[in-house]
């Protein structure tokens, strides 16, 4: 009997770990690349009061969306004298551990961007902050710089009209920068001593930021079509792993050891529209990538990743006549979610085929560029005035709550870590509810 105890006991203890784990938001996407988490215990409904555990001031606003590490968030902005800042939040508490100050008076700002759009990435070691001036930073998690380096100083600054937004990828090791940029340079914030630009993907060592390779990506896109703010996606197939490029009319496959084009697709432009920028990321399910192409009335394509080839028509397994123009859908459950924040509208999706399982109106008049979020059975969005949604990500289109944060802008996604949502608003980080 005792030794039967001893066994039981030790059966549970075995599986404690996993019944309490908790999961980290390492990057723009979190954990799965895909905007969901297995997180769960997490509010339907909170407001600036109400299941609120802490309210971090931040000096600026900024569109970057914060990563969590255990009890260490970090996030960036800009301050007063336009400086761009990297913070370390303690998730327990709300107090700042560390700031540190990665450029001096570097804040450059057009339309809703401003130098502090690229989000942090982190591998539980290392924070490593991009920012649209091209400079790039690693600390470790008790503040002391790592390594940095400036991306313009090298290659030219960054030639887009709405200023640099793509986020860094962390993988296998790996650090990628995508770069898919206007060439020649034409807008004034852009010129320097460089006549030209190339798009390029750029594969970085994380640990001391050296170059392990530089792919230039070659396009035929023209004008403000070459431009992108999307972010890398790293895709495992039936032909292994694969880092995924969207933007400048073409969706394309690379090898991650080496950056050399294993396929791509296109061109998806044949008209040569010049204002086709790519703003959306792509997302993947099991043998789909899934692309959105621009400018709201364009379609959306489920593209093979699997068996690629050179016919760009065969390569598309499904696709539908409206695309949202900003927020990057959601993969989360099996299920397929793409919020189109210029029509605030949800619409769950069967992701094989692109049968529509449901839509609805989510309620607001207010633009939605923050992507959506899956975790515990619900789907979070926010909206640039502050709007929050929650709804059910289950087989019906179902609103759970909404209510008013009251700070504008909002452009940050909301992040699900460790048993609590935490918010970006203009002007504050929020943690917000569930367990610690």
């Amino acid at each position: 009997m005792f030794h039967r105890l001893i066994t039981l006991l030790l059966a549970l203890a075995s599986l404690a770990p996993l019944t309490l784990r908790a999961e980290n938001w390492p990057q723009w996407r979190g954990p799965f690349f895909n905007g969901s988490t297995t997180e769960t215990g997490l509010p339907a409904q909170w407001s600036k009061t109400e299941n609120v555990a802490w309210i971090a001031p931040l000096p600026g606003k900024g569109s970057s969306t914060p990563v969590v590490w255990g009890d260490s968030v970090f996030v960036t902005s800009p301050d007063a004298e336009k400086n761009l800042l990297l913070f370390c939040i303690n998730a327990a508490n709300g107090k700042t551990r560390w700031q540190q100050c990665v450029v001096a008076g570097g804040d450059i700002t057009h339309g809703k961007n401003n130098a502090c759009s690229p989000s942090v990435v982190t591998d539980g070691k290392l924070a490593i902050a991009t920012f649209a001036t091209g400079d790039i930073a690693a600390f470790d998690f008790a503040g002391r710089k790592i390594w940095s380096r400036n991306l313009t100083t090298e290659y030219g600054k960054f030639s887009l009209m709405w200023i640099y937004g793509s986020s860094p990828l962390l993988y296998r090791g790996k650090l990628y920068v995508q770069v898919l940029q206007h060439d020649p340079p034409t807008y004034k914030h852009v010129l320097d001593d460089k006549p030209n630009r190339e798009s390029f993907l750029l594969c970085l060592n994380p640990q001391t930021g050296k170059t392990l390779w530089r792919c230039v990506r070659k396009s035929d896109a023209v004008d403000e079509s070459q431009e992108a703010y999307s972010t890398p996606l790293p895709y495992e197939g039936a032909h292994g792993a694969e880092i995924i490029v969207f933007g400048a009319d073409y969706v394309t496959a690379h090898h991650p050891d080496t950056g050399a084009e294993l396929w791509r697709c296109g061109s998806l432009n044949p008209q040569k529209i010049k204002v086709w920028r790519t703003v959306t990321s792509p997302v993947a399910s099991p043998g789909l990538i899934y692309a959105c192409l621009p400018r709201r009335k364009d379609p959306m394509l489920a593209i093979k990743a699997d068996s690629a080839g050179p016919d760009p028509a065969a390569q598309i397994a499904w696709q539908l006549p409206d695309s949202p123009d900003v927020c990057t859908p959601l993969f989360y459950r099996g299920k397929l979610f793409v919020l189109n924040g210029d029509k605030q509208t949800l619409a769950c999706l069967d992701p094989k085929t692109g049968a529509e399982k449901w839509q609805g109106s989510i309620g607001k008049k207010e633009t939605y560029s923050a992507s959506p979020t899956g975790a515990d059975g619900k789907i979070y969005c926010i909206g640039e005035r502050g709007t929050v949604v929650v709804l059910s990500a289950g087989d019906e289109f179902k609103i759970l709550a909404t209510f008013s944060m009251d700070e504008v802008p909002v452009l940050s996604s909301i992040v699900a870590a460790n048993g609590r949502l935490f918010i970006r608003t203009a002007s504050s980080l929020y943690c917000v509810g569930g367990k610690k």
